[in-house]
């Protein structure tokens, strides 16, 4: 296979397939296919699998299975919002990632859904109890708004994240959640009650623009006020709830 990512914010991937070679994809991705690939739904990795992604993780069912059937044949995903596509090489390894971060992958790839360890991460964590595991061995491609950071954490290096921001990270490294601390901090400093820890070692992928931050800013615009407004101790119980929900 031979890919090319185009665009700038709204990027597309471009692959080329070669005879027989199959790339599963998050349905609804497709942008166009030539002539020689065959398009299938299928419920990858089973029955049971694929009732987790749908009812826990809010992922489809189906996957679409795009099979060269001829010596070559090319074809192109989108990105579904304004951000970026990047690769991840799996060498029988596994990534954490938030749910709607995969794309498509081409492998032996696995996808499944992890719960977060601790009860308090699942709880605020702005992702739920729930995360993607992708596993196995093969070359993952993800995508997520903005553009994209990444580090590489040492062993016992940390990392304190807004917790909408986090797209991906390697299994050992260690997730939690902490208070931002302080009461003016809770009440006026407009980050929400709690951030993300990420302890390494392992490597680590942010986003600049969560969908979930750009949609309360268009939903607070739509609605005739912007979070960042100053606002009464009356309307803070509301801002609350909401930043607890949407973890930004």
């Amino acid at each position: 296979m031979e890919y090319k990512i185009i665009g700038d914010v709204m990027q597309a991937l471009q692959i080329t397939l070669h005879q027989n070679e199959e790339i599963y994809a998050e349905a609804g991705a497709m942008l166009y296919m030539g002539q020689g690939i065959d398009l299938q739904a299928r419920m990858q990795g089973g029955l049971m699998k694929g009732l987790m992604r749908k009812f826990l993780a809010g992922e489809t069912l189906f996957m679409s299975v795009f099979r060269c059937e001829t010596a070559n044949a090319h074809m192109a995903l989108a990105n579904p919002i304004a951000g970026k596509i990047f690769p991840i090489q799996l060498n029988n390894t596994t990534i954490l990632a938030e749910r709607n971060a995969y794309l498509c992958a081409i492998g032996n790839v696995d996808l499944s859904v992890a719960f977060t360890k601790r009860f308090g991460a699942g709880l605020f964590g702005g992702e739920g109890f729930l995360l993607q595991k992708i596993s196995g061995q093969g070359l993952v491609f993800l995508h997520a708004g903005g553009n994209m950071l990444e580090f590489d954490l040492t062993a016992g290096e940390q990392l304190r994240v807004d917790t909408g921001c986090i797209v991906s990270m390697a299994e050992t490294v260690a997730y939690d959640i902490q208070f931002v601390g302080g009461f003016s901090n809770a009440l006026f400093g407009g980050e929400g009650l709690f951030y993300a820890t990420l302890t390494g070692p392992g490597h680590v992928v942010l986003q600049t623009l969560p969908f979930s931050r750009l949609a309360n800013r268009i939903m607070a615009a739509a609605g005739g006020h912007h979070q960042d407004e100053s606002k009464g101790l009356g309307g803070f119980a509301g801002d609350v709830l909401g930043n607890i929900i949407s973890g930004d």
